[in-house]
């Protein structure tokens, strides 16, 4: 997005930030705008203060690996086990709400419930009209894989942590 606002010297933005142009400007959408790998912090200032709403990304965020999304699978193979990690962000950790399930076939299912990606949104006493929802839907959901051969499901350890990823390791069969 081009800049609008008046021109700007280095002496400018030191003293003060850039102040937002209020006038009218023609609207085109969603944009991305790359910025060389080493950008300055003044490069980057000029850039947000140019806009009033979207998000800014940087460092990792920046490489279009948002967050996780809901079920996708990452599977690792040792000599004797399996290792998997299954993203679950927003997902309910209620032992009433949440399944999980080996098969000796190393068949995996997951079962829950999502808690995120509601259109209102109440807390702290206030309610919220989300304006973007990009999570999954509120809702229940099942996630089924296979993990390249059969297990033990006797020798089974995972912890579904706060990050909203459940990681196990499963002895081979």
């Amino acid at each position: 997005m081009p800049y609008i606002g008046p021109p700007t010297t280095s002496s400018d933005v030191a003293s003060a930030p850039p102040k937002r142009n209020s006038e009218a400007v023609e609207k085109v959408g969603p944009a991305i705008v790359f910025l060389p790998s080493h950008s300055t912090q003044e490069e980057w200032d000029n850039i947000t203060l140019a806009t009033t709403n979207g998000v800014a990304l940087t460092g990792s965020a920046a490489l279009g690996k948002v967050g996780p999304i809901l079920g996708l699978v990452d599977i690792g193979e040792s000599s004797d086990s399996y290792l998997f990690r299954v993203s679950l962000p927003g997902v309910a950790r209620d032992e009433n709400e949440f399944r999980f399930h080996i098969d000796p076939d190393g068949k995996i299912n997951i079962k829950g419930v999502t808690t995120t990606g509601e259109k209102i949104v109440c807390k702290n006493s206030q309610v919220f009209k989300m304006q973007t929802q990009h999570l999954c839907p509120p809702g229940h959901f099942s996630i089924t894989f296979w993990l390249p051969g059969p297990v033990n499901v006797q020798h089974f350890s995972g912890n579904f942590g706060s990050d909203g990823i459940l990681e196990a390791i499963v002895k081979k069969r």
